[in-house]
């Protein structure tokens, strides 16, 4: 079967033209085949198969092309990448490939086409394009992977257990297509991720958490946290979430499920948002309610205080799985502690200065906040969920009013340190704290506007009780 029509752009002419040239077969093999396949749009970057040197055909190709484009070389993977209009062309001579244990970098020695689909992660990422002038178009597929993308199946091409035990990042990446695609993972195969699950241990943090991302980037993220789950992957990655998957009753009293909750929130979040680290705070928002649980006779079960312990646990997280420590980490520690502010405001009167406090505590993440938390509404109780989220829309009007009017999203303090020193002759010191801090509160509180005037004459009246004069 010929795919011409995959073909129709000018730069696969020019690598068949230059393969020709240097004598070598080139073909278009993965990820660039599977999703045109699939019709999931155009990929921004093509892997090009060289039987011979991809190196060399790499910097053939700049040569024909008009702009002769930089070539990048990469001698110790022996492999090469040309930027070609917005596309990254990656070019890769075929090999073989066999692992030791205790790493997942292979040992690679020169190989056939036939060799080099071999070595593919799954069916249905082995199929090729052929780019050579007697077959041009041509789809090669040695492992049935056309049937299997129209099944909807992940499979690996040769036995699951070595392919995953050879690069353990197989298992997420299978895990990872199969949220993505909506595809289901084969019984042989998913069964073999789970015998092989410990090997995750020798994959680097950031290579788990970029499969992780483009988890939590897909439609329904729970799809893949399930099927984690399920391989006893995600105990090995992130247990503070599966210690969220226990339910106790004493005395008739039971809570909800924790784990199965936090997927809906995760879900919820999803067509409210494409920012991936206001999807990891849905992720870990209830990640510090397993540590904190206590069941009081009165109450029944609470988690008094896991917001602010789960803020902490995010740190150590990121610190694990070796993500960003900079302001990624603290957005998401801040919607972690913050999780349940607007909750309390949606059941309880909302009053003007509560929702000042929020938007002040919470800044330019307010709305942020409000989408996660109307996320968290997971209750099957229709009246229920209509009233949480009519009580959301109320402090959602409520925090566009009292931002229109008293301006504490981006608080600065309307009369300065240097200007209360000046006032009063002050030198630096605990007075200049104590002045400023009453003038924030007075305005949170809803004592005084938010303008220099009436900060003025409230600071000179605070400063007249402490005893300071005007100079």
């Amino acid at each position: 079967m010929k795919y011409l029509q995959a073909l129709n752009s000018p730069i696969f002419e020019i690598i068949s033209q230059a393969a020709q040239e240097i004598g070598v077969e080139s073909y278009v093999i993965g990820g660039f085949v599977r999703d045109f396949i699939l019709d999931r749009g155009s990929k921004k970057d093509i892997d090009i198969v060289a039987v011979g040197s991809g190196i060399e055909l790499a910097l053939k190709v700049s040569e024909l092309l008009p702009k002769k484009p930089k070539v990048q070389v990469f001698k110790n993977y022996g492999t090469a990448m040309l930027r070609f209009e917005d596309t990254d062309i990656e070019f890769v001579g075929a090999r073989k490939e066999s692992y030791n244990f205790d790493s997942r970098k292979p040992l690679v020695e020169n190989g056939s086409l036939e060799d080099d689909q071999n070595r593919r992660d799954f069916t249905i990422n082995a199929l090729a394009f052929s780019l050579n002038k007697e077959n041009f178009g041509t789809l090669i597929d040695p492992f049935n992977g056309l049937r299997d993308l129209e099944s909807g199946i992940i499979k690996t091409p040769l036995d699951p257990d070595i392919t995953f035990s050879d690069d353990p990042l197989r298992m997420m990446r299978g895990i990872r297509f199969a949220t993505q695609l909506k595809f289901e993972i084969e019984e042989k195969s998913l069964a073999s991720i789970a015998k092989n699950a410990e090997r995750i241990n020798i994959i680097s943090g950031e290579r788990i958490v970029e499969e992780l991302n483009k988890m939590l980037s897909s439609e329904k993220p729970s799809v893949g946290f399930l099927l984690l789950y399920k391989a006893g992957l995600l105990d090995l990655i992130l247990p503070e979430l599966t210690a969220l998957n226990q339910v106790e009753e004493i005395e008739g009293h039971t809570h909800k499920n924790n784990f199965y909750h936090t997927l809906e929130v995760v879900d919820n979040i999803c067509p409210n948002t494409n920012d991936v680290w206001l999807r990891w705070a849905a992720l870990l928002h209830d990640i510090g309610k397993a540590p904190t649980k206590r069941f009081n006779k009165k109450q029944g079960w609470t988690f008094h205080g896991h917001e602010f312990l789960g803020g902490k646990m995010v740190k150590k997280i990121f610190e694990r799985l070796h993500m960003p420590l900079n302001q990624k980490m603290k957005f998401v520690q801040k919607m972690v502690v913050m999780s349940s502010r607007p909750i309390v405001l949606a059941q309880d009167t909302v009053t003007d200065s509560a929702v000042r406090r929020l938007v002040f505590d919470a800044g330019e993440d307010v709305d942020d906040l409000m989408t996660l938390c109307e996320a968290d509404i997971t209750t099957k109780n229709p009246s229920k969920f209509k009233k949480y989220h009519a009580n959301f829309d109320l402090v959602r009007k409520k925090i566009i009013e009292v931002e229109e009017r008293d301006h504490v999203r981006q608080f600065q303090p309307p009369i300065s340190g240097e200007q209360i020193m000046e006032l009063f002759n002050l030198k630096p010191g605990r007075e200049i704290g104590t002045l400023k801090e009453a003038v924030k509160e007075a305005i949170l509180e809803g004592h005084i506007a938010n303008e220099y005037e009436a900060a003025l004459e409230f600071v000179t009246h605070k400063a007249f009780k402490m005893g300071l004069k005007k100079d």
